[in-house]
């Protein structure tokens, strides 16, 4: 096999140059001083990315308000700073609720705006058995002081991905974070137009119907439109909103769908919106989770969780996540989302097998590969070794 000479372009001066280059700079570090002339956190990027992204938020609830006997607005004032955020992101709140450590995530309702303001707020709808939201109806009141962390969430309008047009499908509380955006928009904050599909089963359960309407008569910008699956009353669409009707108040031109609600909501939707022919990127999901299979009965396991080199064993059941039996033991773990998208509680699956909902799997290539799941979408199916933190 024949050898094949390379050369370098360079002189002996380049090098020469670069000896006398490094050997200056060794001698300048060290002879500086072992503290720095400047605090990190007085630097102008450290403190716009604390404001932005702090570690958790002490907030204090200001006001609240009811709306009949279906839901409450929160609203919370800070003595610092609130961390901005962009219309559609949620808060993430920490409880401890008896022995349990529990992280619940909630859209913000208020604009943008409000933030800068110093008021966030978000609304807690009563559901059947929901752990969380019961704690919070019956036990938050004027003058709590709550821990938060910062907004997240991806289901923002991007001008550079997103139609300049939005048509927003809506159930239930999941009427949030549309109406975040409809106030940025009316605020000059956001620069696109809004058609917001709201469904109900009734006309009763119509959040912020007044704020809406009002909304929607003054700013040619957002169109409201109320569909009743249960009811046939005057002025409202009937039904649930699906193709046809997204069809009939779409407006001229391109446009992306954002959809936010219960998960039945989606299901109905994945039907639905294929007959639109639209590009996958025109449409996005608000992420949940659509929880383990109804038809099978509940199995309990035992989980052996190792935390910083120190074991303890856990009773699981296969009918809730690996986190709920993580939260119902007392475990800490960090998470925000609680549907597999921020990747907060990632963990090493050491031994077992787990059950992921199709279509939840967020998981990174190299995750799946190396065996590390995300405990908030998982269930246990059996007995299972997994290391946290």
């Amino acid at each position: 096999m024949s050898k094949k000479k390379f050369s370098v372009n360079g002189n002996l001066k380049d090098s020469l140059n670069t000896v006398k280059f490094l050997t200056e700079r060794k001698h300048f570090i060290n002879s500086a001083a072992a503290a720095l002339p400047t605090r990190t956190d007085d630097f102008g990027v450290n403190r716009v990315a604390k404001s932005i992204h702090p570690k958790e938020q002490k907030l204090v609830i200001s006001r609240i308000e009811e709306h009949s006997d279906i839901a409450k607005s929160y609203f919370f004032k800070s003595e610092t700073a609130l961390a901005y955020f962009k219309a559609g992101q949620y808060l993430t709140f920490r409880f401890e609720i008896g022995n349990a450590v529990v992280t619940r995530s909630y859209s913000i309702a208020s604009s943008p705006a409000s933030a800068l303001n110093g008021e966030y707020q978000i609304t807690v709808k009563r559901i059947n058995d929901g752990f969380v939201s019961d704690y919070i109806l019956h036990n938050w009141t004027v003058g709590n002081e709550v821990t938060a962390y910062a907004p997240e969430g991806n289901m923002t309008y991007c001008p550079l991905r997103d139609a300049e047009n939005i048509v927003a499908v809506a159930g239930g509380s999941g009427i949030t974070p549309f109406l975040s955006l409809a106030r940025a928009i009316d605020q000059g904050d956001e620069d696109c137009t809004l058609t917001l599909l709201y469904g109900c089963r009734t006309s009763d359960e119509i959040l912020f119907k007044s704020e809406l309407d009002s909304l929607s008569a003054n700013n040619s910008k957002i169109n409201v439109v109320y569909v009743l699956s249960h009811s046939d009353e005057e002025g409202y669409e009937k039904g649930f909103v699906g193709a046809d009707i997204i069809k009939k108040y779409a407006p001229e031109g391109n446009y992306s769908i954002f959809v936010c609600g219960p998960g039945g909501l989606y299901k109905y939707l994945e039907s639905e919106l294929p007959k639109l022919q639209k590009e996958k990127k025109y449409i996005r999901f608000e992420v949940f989770s659509s929880g383990k299979k109804s038809d099978e009965e509940p199995t309990e396991y035992s989980i052996t969780v190792i935390n910083r080199g120190v074991e303890s064993v856990i009773k699981a059941s296969s009918s809730e996540t690996v986190l709920c039996a993580f939260e119902r033991a007392g475990i800490e773990v960090p998470a925000r989302c609680h549907t597999g998208e921020c990747g907060f509680c990632r963990s090493k699956l050491v031994s077992g097998k787990v059950y992921i909902p199709e279509g939840e799997d967020r998981r990174r290539i190299a995750d799946m590969q190396f065996n590390f799941i995300h405990p908030c979408c998982c269930y246990p199916e059996s007995d299972l070794v997994v290391r946290i933190n």
